[in-house]
This record gives C-alpha cells, structure tokens and sequence, in this order.
C-alpha cells in the first residue's frame, strides 16, 4: 500500500480502505473477541470492592484492551497484523524513517451501556510535553515522528475530527466550544465514515472526538508507531509493551519486536551520552547527539524541551525519598503510565542522583522561561482545555542560547 506523506502534512489525516486485508478480517475478529473475553474475565478480578461487577468492563464508558497483554499463540495474529505493510509499512512511508516500531496496541470497544458523547480534545499536554506551537511547526517542518490509527473490525463513524486543526492552535471560538460544549459538534468537525477493515491514521495533536459511545458493537484497533531516525524527535518516543509477550509469537515477528527493543536502547544510548555532555558542558558532544536525536535543523528546540521532561524525571527517580517509594508510588511521582513506566526506570538506573540533579540544573533555565509562558498563558493549569493555551515556545532562545545559559 502506497501512500503520499505530504497529505499527512497538509490534512492532519489519511483515510486509507481495506487495511485489513479481506482475508484476514474474519480471523481477526474471532482473535480480538476471545482476546476482549480473556481480558474481562482479568478485569473481573481486578475491580475494586465499590465497583460493579466485571469491573471495567462495565464501567468504562469506553474500555480498551491493550491487546499484547492477554495474547497467546492462537490469537497472535493480531500482534503480527500490526507488523502488516498496510501499518508498520505504512507508517513507516509517512513519517519518511529509515525505521519505524509500534509504541501500543489497544482495542477499543463499546461499553455495556450508553455513555453518549465523549468531549472533544487533542491527545497531547503541551505544559507537560512542549508548547503547541513548537510541537506542530516541528510536525510541520520536519515531518511526523509518530502517527495514530483505528481500524474498525466493523462499520465506524464515531471518531470524528477537524482537518488541518493540528497545525494550529484553537482559534477562539473552538476555546469557547471547549469549554461550554464539549460533547457537541464542533463548527469544521467531521465524521470519519470507515467501513470494517478500514483505517484512519491521523496526527493526535489535531482536534478529534468520540461522538456516541453507546451500545452498538463497536471493536476498534487503536495504534501507535514512532520513527528511528526521522527529521523529528517522536513525541511518543516509548513504548506501552514489554518483551515478554513476545513469547507467543512466531519467531520472525518475535525478532522483529526485538529489533525494536534494540532500536529503543540505542536512542537511550544517544541520551545518555547527550545527558553526560551537558552535566560535563561539553557543547559540542551535545550538539552531536542533540543532532542524531532530531536530525532536522529546524525547530531542534523542541527536541531540547522534551529532553528536559526526561531530565525532570529522571531527577525526581534518584531523590532518596522517591527510590523508596512502591512502584504505583513511583509510578505517580513521574505521571508515567505503569505500561512504560519500566523504560523510565531502567534508564535512571543509568545516572547517578548528583549526576541527575546536575544535568536538570542545566535545564534550569530553559525550565523557567517555560514556567513564565504558562503563568501568563494558562489561568487553569489544572483545566485540560486552559493547558492548550500554552502556545508559544520561549522567545529568542534557541540551542545556543541553551548552551550559553549553563
């Protein structure tokens, strides 16, 4: 499957017919369904003493199955299909890498009632991720170093968005919208109309919406991938699996999950190297990894804001108080999700806590620049709709200006 990147970058979205191959729709549906039967019988187990019965499974307005988790040999194949041409290959030709490697598998399925309208969103956090503004001239400029999809299994319109909305901030009447009718359509919004087998893979920084979470048989594959050696540095660069499940596949898509771990350790090697270089000043070897990170010139800045999320929680890792602290603990320190939350840790292990405390002093700066920008644009920091406000990258200060400030 064949497919022109630059549509990507001018429309936020791609709809593409026929992912799933024909031949392999069937199969696929038998596999997620035991596949969401296995999961509930977990989430039955795991519910909490206030909740009902089957727990998630009969909570969630959406309950979603992070499929690698309950796969098994007879069901692998819905792992390998996310290994397909039509996806991995695909998303490999619109983020334009050398390689390219699944960051989630998730099916999203309807609830045992009606939940009704979702509220509109982009999936992104610029007070916690980088500015709005940067992180889609980046995407712009550069090209994505991560894309998202769903692929019903059947007929789909709930998921709709607005075109070229990724681009750009929210213009002020969307602001309103957000804030007064978030489950309504939105002026400029669309329905994405997928036919089973169908996929849509599109920029989860544009504006988008589940318009009807209700009973109707719904069975969506959620994905994500992420590119090695692409212009940008991913947003998400991590990934919400382990090796483990690795074990039920076939030996070739086993190798290729693998493969991915490596690519991972290798990019960790890079920032590990770059971490070490600003905690010795060392201008010129951060420049070289900062450079192999986020090969593209343009909007390199943004590769040094999430370099600084890193750094903060690596530091909050080390500190005596929080090593001692259970895992759910720990986990809640960072806001890392518990799927990826073993990729922060191990790379902590890699630093000293006098070594971490060090390099996020050298993003002192940079730190509060960004703390200035948020105090004047964002009145709510704890309103999801009032962070989207932080817009603007840090004025007249670019790489260089980050060397100089340590």
């Amino acid at each position: 499957m064949k497919v022109d990147p630059q549509q990507l970058i001018d429309d936020g979205y791609i709809v593409l017919r026929q992912v799933v191959p024909h031949d392999q729709l069937k199969a696929l549906r038998t596999s997620f369904e035991t596949l969401v039967e296995k999961q509930k019988v977990v989430w039955a187990r795991e519910r909490k003493p206030e909740e009902r019965p089957g727990g998630v499974w009969t909570t969630s307005a959406q309950p979603r199955v992070f499929f690698d988790e309950v796969v098994d040999a007879a069901t692998a194949n819905t792992v390998e299909f996310c290994l397909h041409e039509n996806t991995l290959g695909v998303s490999q030709q619109l983020m334009r890498a050398p390689e390219a490697a699944i960051t989630l598998m998730a099916l999203m399925c309807n609830p045992v009632q009606d939940h009704g309208p979702a509220s509109w969103h982009r999936d992104i956090d610029p007070t916690v991720q980088a500015p709005l503004k940067g992180m889609q001239m980046d995407y712009v400029k550069n090209g994505p170093g991560y894309v998202q999809w769903n692929i019903p299994l059947y007929d789909d319109n709930v998921f709709w968005l607005v075109p070229k909305s990724y681009c750009r901030p929210n213009t002020p009447e969307e602001h309103q919208h957000l804030l007064t009718r978030p489950q309504e359509p939105m002026p400029g919004g669309i329905p994405i109309e997928l036919s089973a087998g169908d996929g849509v893979v599109y920029s989860h920084m544009g504006l988008h919406w589940g318009s009807n979470y209700s009973t109707k048989l719904r069975r969506t594959v959620h994905l994500g991938y992420r590119a090695f050696g692409s212009a940008s540095y991913p947003i998400v660069d991590h990934f919400y699996w382990n090796l483990e499940f690795t074990k039920h596949l076939s030996t070739e898509a086993r190798a290729r999950f693998e493969h991915f771990s490596q690519l991972h350790t290798q990019q960790c090697d890079v920032i590990e190297s770059t971490f070490h270089a600003i905690h010795n000043k060392d201008a010129d070897n951060f420049r070289d990894g900062l450079a192999k990170l986020h090969p593209g010139e343009e909007e390199r800045m943004v590769a040094v804001v999430f370099l600084s999320k890193l750094a903060d929680k690596i530091r909050t890792l080390k500190t005596p108080e929080v090593s001692k602290l259970s895992i759910e603990e720990r986990i809640g320190a960072i806001s890392a999700h518990r799927l990826n939350f073993h990729l922060y840790e191990d790379f902590a292990d890699r630093f000293s806590a006098e070594a971490a405390e060090s390099i996020w002093q050298r993003f002192s700066t940079l730190y509060e620049k960004i703390e200035a920008e948020i105090a004047q644009s964002v009145p709510d920091r704890t309103s999801r709709v009032m962070r989207y406000q932080l817009t603007e990258m840090p004025a007249n200060f670019e790489v260089e200006e980050f060397i100089r400030s340590w």
